[in-house]
């Protein structure tokens, strides 16, 4: 009965562990990417090439149901699996939508043409290639009207996460902020398009400062999947063991992990 959750690296583990605490009966199998990490500055089909891999991987590990914790994935490979790769059988859920139903309040699977919201204007915080893909507007035009996107490519703050450098991440974050704040002084809200994000969220708060109302997804995610999984039981699949799995070094990743999630975790080879 276990569901997939894949990412790039460690970021998605914001995701995991949100997840794990609101269905803890459910065995979730993690796969990051390290090897490859981080996709943002990947082109498109490169991270279309690695993003199917992986969740070949999980289905292989019993996972019908895949959520690609990875923004760039989910902006830069996902429609196209959707439409030519993905089996009758099987389910992959991005992470965009129900952060974009939070924004726009909507309730899950609101199919209703667009409408004007409270929210005018919007900072986006995400990496290179989630900014350039346009996804988050495209699936935010699905369901709002007159809304404000500006995006900030937020370069090294995925590296920097990674590598445990928080210091640097800090400065970076302010940095991006302070680049955005040039092109978009008052934005109403924020939104962390990246699952390394939240790790900084009180960073980004703090440098955006307290009218600008942060949108992270990793709880807005657990919430759509436990209602998606209400609807949907059968799409939970067959494994029955929670596992973390890695392209990277087993006991790099694990270290990383632990210091992440403040707990222990073990991952094992890909």
């Amino acid at each position: 009965m276990a569901v997939g959750i894949f990412d790039s690296g460690l970021g998605g583990l914001t995701v995991y562990d949100a997840v794990s605490k609101r269905l803890p009966d459910v065995p979730l199998v993690y796969f990051g990417d390290n090897a490859h990490a981080p996709y943002g500055v990947r082109d498109a089909d490169d991270i279309y090439d690695l993003t199917t891999a992986a969740v070949e991987r999980l289905w292989e590990a019993g996972c019908d149901l895949v959520i690609l914790a990875c923004n760039t994935a989910s902006a830069a490979a996902l429609r196209r699996m959707q439409e030519s790769w993905i089996p009758k059988d099987k389910r992959v859920l991005g992470v965009f939508v129900p952060l974009i139903e939070a924004l726009t309040e909507r309730e899950w699977g609101d199919n209703s043409p667009p409408t004007e919201v409270s929210v005018k204007c919007v900072a986006l915080f995400a990496t290179p290639a989630t900014v350039a893909s346009r996804a988050f507007q495209r699936e935010l035009a699905f369901r709002a009207i007159g809304v404000d996107v500006e995006a900030q490519a937020c370069g090294g703050v995925v590296d920097a996460i990674e590598d445990g450098d928080m210091i640097l991440a800090d400065a970076l974050v302010r940095s991006h902020v302070d680049a955005l704040k040039r092109k978009l002084p008052n934005p109403d809200a924020a939104i962390l398009g990246c699952t390394h994000y939240p790790i900084m969220e009180a960073e980004f708060q703090d440098a955006l400062g307290p009218d600008v109302k942060v949108f992270s997804q990793a709880n807005l995610v657990a919430e759509s999947l436990a209602d998606y999984l209400d609807r949907r039981p059968e799409m939970i699949g067959a494994g029955t063991q929670s596992v973390f799995l890695t392209t990277g070094d087993p006991q790099k990743v694990s270290r990383g992990a632990t210091q992440f999630l403040k707990r222990k975790v073990e991952f094992q080879k890909a």
